[in-house]
């Protein structure tokens, strides 16, 4: 019987893959801030058929919070076999509108909590003999874009890390899946952070228009089941990847003329 950790698990892409984890029966550790929403979500899980659930919220951006909760996570089932480090948080500011306290925070969710996490499930996964990582990125990792700065940087961070954490452990037992979302229409641009550090407030056209949170977790569930190295999820604005790829003067004009909201 599988065990999975998800954060950012009390909505969007998070909740739809806690709950296809859920109907093929595995136990289930879900975390996001706050317990109030992440309790019905567990409810559905159970519903869907999922063989026990451990809600244990945390707020990802205060780091004394995050120090000892991948014991906690580890204690609940007495393992973890997967754990996608899923949590994060947007931005729609330009650089000039960006303040320092907004990047740090943008960093301490999306880059150093899934780090620290990793790098406290890491020894105790090797004890095992093994076990898969997934975190999610963004194509905003893979190509600057408007109103993004940190955000954008955080994923960039984010391939950094994992990709090196891939080529160190993948011969002891360690897998990684990168996964990386264009636009799936989640209430991420909701909550993402507006001048002043307040937040959005509204769900983005681009957003709004996007790939189904269930059909991006059917794709990133099958991806993490399969071993994949990385997972494009999303739909036409996908394309961008492979245009940096082989074309990144042609990206870097194109990314100014996205509308970014």
């Amino acid at each position: 019987m599988e065990t999975v950790w998800i954060t950012g698990a009390s909505s969007g892409i998070g909740e739809a893959c806690a709950l296809r984890w859920a109907a093929q029966g595995a136990r289930l550790i879900l975390t996001s801030s706050s317990r109030e929403r992440l309790e019905p979500v567990a409810a559905r899980c159970q519903e869907e058929g999922a063989a026990d659930v451990c809600v244990l919220p945390c707020d990802l951006g205060d780091p004394a919070a995050v120090e000892g909760l991948a014991e906690k996570a580890w204690d609940a089932f007495q393992g973890i076999d997967t754990v996608y480090l899923n949590a994060g948080i947007s931005q729609r500011t330009t650089v000039e509108d960006t303040s320092m306290e907004m990047v740090r925070k943008i960093m301490e969710i999306n880059y150093f909590s899934p780090v620290v996490l990793a790098k406290a499930l890491l020894p105790r996964m090797l004890e095992r003999g093994g076990g898969h990582i997934a975190v999610t990125t963004s194509i905003a990792g893979r190509f600057g874009f408007p109103l993004r700065c940190g955000y954008s940087s955080s994923k960039f961070a984010l391939y950094g890390f994992f990709e090196t954490l891939q080529a160190e452990y993948a011969d002891k037992g360690i897998q990684v899946t990168l996964v990386c979302p264009g636009r799936v229409r989640t209430r991420i641009s909701f909550y993402a952070l507006d001048k002043g550090g307040r937040q959005h407030g509204q769900l983005d056209p681009g957003q709004a228009g996007g790939l189904s949170a269930e059909k991006a977790a059917r794709k990133i569930v099958r991806a993490v089941e399969k071993g994949r190295r990385e997972v494009l999820v999303g739909r036409g604005e996908l394309v961008m990847v492979y245009i940096k790829r082989f074309f990144p003067g042609l990206c870097a004009r194109l990314a100014r003329r996205i509308k970014p909201m």
